[in-house]
Parts: C-alpha cells; structure tokens; sequence
C-alpha cells in the first residue's frame, strides 16, 4: 500500500514537470498567436528583409501587436511582400510605417510600426506604403570599412 502511494505521487510530479516543460516551450518558441477571427492582414514591401522569418513579432511601442504571418517574393516588382497579421484590438491609421528592426546586436528581427496622423485606419487587405529595409550588419561593416580606405588615400594624396 506504502508502496502504490509513493508510485502515485511520484507519477503526479512527473505529469507535472512534464507539463510544466511544455509550457515552457511554447513560451519560449512564442506559439501564443492571435486567431485568424481576431486579427486583420496588412502587406508591407521591402526591398530587404535581412533575416525575418515567418511568425516574427510586429511591435508598436515596444508592445507586440501582431505577428508575421507570411513573407513572399514578389516577381513584378522584385521586392518582399511581407504579409502582417494584427490583433484587432489595435487600429493603426493608414499613413502608419512599417519598419524591419533588430532586438540588441544580434537579437531577433522584428517589424516596428509607427503610426501616422490619418483619421482613416488600416482594414484588412490594405498596404502600408511607408516601409523601411532592414539594416544588414555586413553591409554597414563594409561601408566604414571603405570609408576608412578613402579617407586614408585622400590623407595620402594631401601628404605628397
């Protein structure tokens, strides 16, 4: 009898830390999403998207309003049509900008969006026209780098 309760017991931590592992996870991975039925879809288009990635968070005010809900090349206009899924709690007026940020150095990439002044809001299947490319580290890298390789040879030019 001793025996089946400590069995019983010990079974219960496991279901426990087992749930409590799942949980975790799905925090972490940022599963928690906003249901189709409570959200509307805006496109935004950049010209570089750097490193995002499908369900990235969209933050306005540092506060997470949406998420990715799909990134697609478009081939007229040679460009990323990034599809935004908002929560409906928030409206954001239609001269909002949409702009591809980083969290830290290295962090993940996340959508900014500011908005505008308008009095007509965002509805679904509307575009944000005002967007921003990423900034791609290497890029910025390689343009100090060459600017420090100009600077030097005008330096050199000016010594003769």
């Amino acid at each position: 009898m001793n025996k089946t309760i400590l069995d019983f017991w010990v079974g219960i931590f496991v279901v426990a830390g087992i749930a409590a592992l799942l949980f975790l996870a799905l925090k972490v991975g940022s599963m928690n999403t906003v249901s189709a039925s409570d959200s509307y879809d805006v496109v935004a288009s950049f010209e570089n998207i750097g490193g995002l990635k499908v369900r990235a968070p969209v933050k306005s005010a540092g506060v997470v309003v949406g998420r990715v809900a799909d990134i697609r090349f478009d081939d007229k206009k040679y460009d990323a049509a990034v599809t935004l899924r908002l929560d409906k709690r928030y409206a954001f007026p239609k001269d909002t900008s949409a702009a591809i940020m980083t969290s830290g150095l290295l962090g993940e990439q996340y959508i900014a969006l500011e908005a505008g002044g308008d009095s007509v809001m965002l509805k679904a299947g509307d575009r944000i026209l005002i967007t921003q490319d990423a900034v791609v580290l290497e890029n910025l890298i390689g343009q100090f780098l060459y600017g420090k390789a100009q600077e030097g040879k005008t330096q050199e030019g000016a010594q003769k």
